[in-house]
């Protein structure tokens, strides 16, 4: 009887032997990887996929043979410049920004918050009302130009701003002085103010032991800060575009230059793998330099290291600085608002007069088409037209990013290897990503369809490209600090998963979430490099509109760009606070 019945045995043995291989096998490596499926495929096909083709057509010997001398020249002069200027924007930025971050981080004061949050406001700003603002304030209808040529009679700007190297300069120094401010003063603020009070015991003065004892331990954050000021500079287009022309073209200018203007693909594909070059080889030295200085000191609370100005040189250094910050980021942006409903009115008799007055003409132009021209599509349908990407935007970046932070919150083997890849949109630029797009996607992918670089939607694809990281890493602290205890709980309390994710889950990430949504919508809403490449002209997006009324004289075009530019400052503004409001805390400056 048993050995009729061993055979059937072993066999259901090895049956259930393999289900539970089977059964591991889904376990280690098909179920951690579900979350994954999405996001990969996506980035598979819209971001590698369009880089791989650049670095082919760049590489290629075919490409290679018909760049001649003069192309090689031109490269390596626009190289030279992108590497000279983003190196001066990096140190002005660190001679505003350590100060800076040495009064919020030290420092209580009445309007610290708003300081906080005046700061913040330029990092989200598009590149398109930088320009603006810097425009109504310095340009040659700008508040300054105008006030100094009515004060003394002239017939021309006194101050030439617009197009030169400084204005590159104070609009990078304007954008990204607030990386240096929350990186080291984030820093700054917990460290433990006993190491100090100890070097002051031992005889130290207190500028020694700022410089041997408090200088060293901010080392990894001052040169991580200036480490992503540089690469934002290197990266940066459309401030050098509109404010300071093609006499001072950077990769991305020339890029852009290249691509769309002289339709020169080849040597467009080689300054983009140049670029990618680059900006990989800082974030490589980026990330070991960082590594091999950090150090590890006993944290504090912010609070702790708060004081109120006492002395007159500390009051000096407070007010100083504060005039200083006013001036940087609220001047510009100021500006911008008051120039939109301005009305100036030129009078010529023996001395050049100005008469100001307010209007709401320029918004009023926004939604008409005043020449009836069918090609000409007003401003408010470029809003609309932004809102709508935004929208499909924040759907896309959620839908992805979601299952991928909750992967990460929880993060093993699998997490921790692809987390990286993750990243790699933030190092390539966003005209490069639309280059890719332009070589990739000029064909029909199936047959008898259109290509897709026709299709509108590819808008939407490229900045949810830019907005996943973001996304990603505004949701995961929300989802790491979910206790694992409370699910059970639900769980023994009969809940279904689908129920206790909304019962648990939900409330602790909603905030997050929220905030995620709009740091996607605030992205779309202002991103200008890859959307100038790959828009339909009947499609235009507000950024793409500001730039256009810019670049066309007249005052009617000069005011719309004035009033559009207002409108995304607003927009990006509440944008700004709104995550400010429910970021979650503790879950870090960036």
């Amino acid at each position: 009887m048993f050995t009729c019945h061993a055979p059937k045995v072993r066999g259901q043995e090895g049956a259930k032997t393999l289900r539970q291989e089977f059964g591991a096998f889904v376990s280690l490596w098909l179920r951690p990887s579900l979350p994954w499926l999405g996001v990969s495929i996506f980035l598979s096909l819209f971001f590698f996929y369009p880089l791989a083709r650049i670095l082919w057509l760049g590489l290629n010997s075919a490409s290679l043979s018909g760049i001649g001398i003069p192309s090689l020249r031109l490269t390596f002069y626009v190289l030279l410049f992108t590497l000279y200027q983003a190196f001066l924007s990096t140190l002005l930025t660190l001679l505003i920004g350590l100060p800076a971050a040495y009064l919020i981080a030290r420092f209580d004061f009445r309007g610290k918050s708003l300081l906080r949050l005046l700061t913040a406001i330029p990092f989200m700003l598009p590149t398109v009302v930088v320009a603006a603002g810097f425009n109504a304030l310095l340009g040659p209808r700008g508040w300054i130009n105008l006030g100094l040529m009515r004060l003394f009679g002239l017939d021309s700007p006194p101050i030439v701003f617009v197009y030169t190297l400084w204005a590159i300069l104070l609009a990078h120094v304007f954008y990204n002085t607030t990386i240096v401010i929350r990186v080291v003063g984030n820093a700054l603020a917990h460290l433990d103010p006993r190491l100090e009070q100890a070097a002051r015991l031992l005889g130290a003065d207190k500028w020694r032991a700022f410089w041997w004892v408090t200088l060293p331990l901010l080392r990894p954050p001052i040169l991580a800060a200036a480490l992503l000021v540089f690469l934002f500079d290197f990266t940066s287009f459309g401030v050098i575009l509109l404010l300071g022309g093609p006499r001072f073209a950077t990769l991305e200018v020339e890029i852009y230059i290249q691509a769309i203007q002289v339709f020169n693909l080849p040597l467009a594909a080689v300054l983009s793998l140049i670029q990618l070059l680059c900006t990989l080889a800082f974030s490589i030295l980026y990330s070991r330099i960082v590594t091999r200085l950090a150090v590890t000191t006993a944290p504090r609370a912010a609070a702790s290291n708060l004081h109120r100005a006492r002395s007159w040189r500390e009051k000096l250094f407070v007010g100083g600085m504060l005039l200083l910050l006013l001036a940087l980021f609220l001047l510009p942006m100021a500006s911008l608002p008051l120039r939109s409903v301005a009305r100036l009115e030129s009078a010529r008799g023996e001395r050049t007069a100005v008469s100001y007055g307010l209007t709401t003409d320029y918004y009023a132009e926004l939604f008409v088409n005043r020449l009836g021209s069918l090609f000409y599509v007003p401003p408010f349908e470029a809003l609309t037209n932004s809102l709508i990407y935004a929208t499909v935007t924040v759907i896309l970046s959620l839908s992805l990013g979601f299952p991928v932070a909750s992967a990460l919150a929880r993060p093993g083997r699998l997490e921790r290897l692809l987390d990286p890849f993750l990243m790699l949109p933030l190092g390539a630029s966003a005209v490069t990503l639309g280059l890719g797009f332009i070589i990739t996607f000029n064909r029909p992918l199936l047959a008898g369809h259109g290509s897709l670089i026709t299709s509108p939607f590819l808008v939407p694809l490229a900045h949810t490209i830019i907005a996943l990281p973001f996304v990603i890493r505004s949701l995961q602290p929300a989802l790491a600090s979910i206790p694992d205890h409370l699910r059970q709980a639900a769980a023994m309390l009969g809940a279904s998963p689908l129920r206790a994710w909304f019962t648990v889950d939900w409330p602790i990430v909603s905030r997050a979430t929220l905030a995620a949504a709009i740091f996607a919508f605030t992205v779309s809403l202002g991103e200008f490099g890859a959307t100038s490449l790959v828009s339909r002209p009947e499609y235009p997006t507000l950024p793409i509109a500001i730039y256009r009324f810019l670049s066309q004289p007249g005052g009617l075009n000069y005011g719309q760009a004035m009033a559009m530019a207002t409108i995304l400052m607003v927009v990006c503004a509440t944008g700004i606070y709104l995550i400010e409001h429910f970021r979650l805390p503790g879950a870090g400056e960036f």
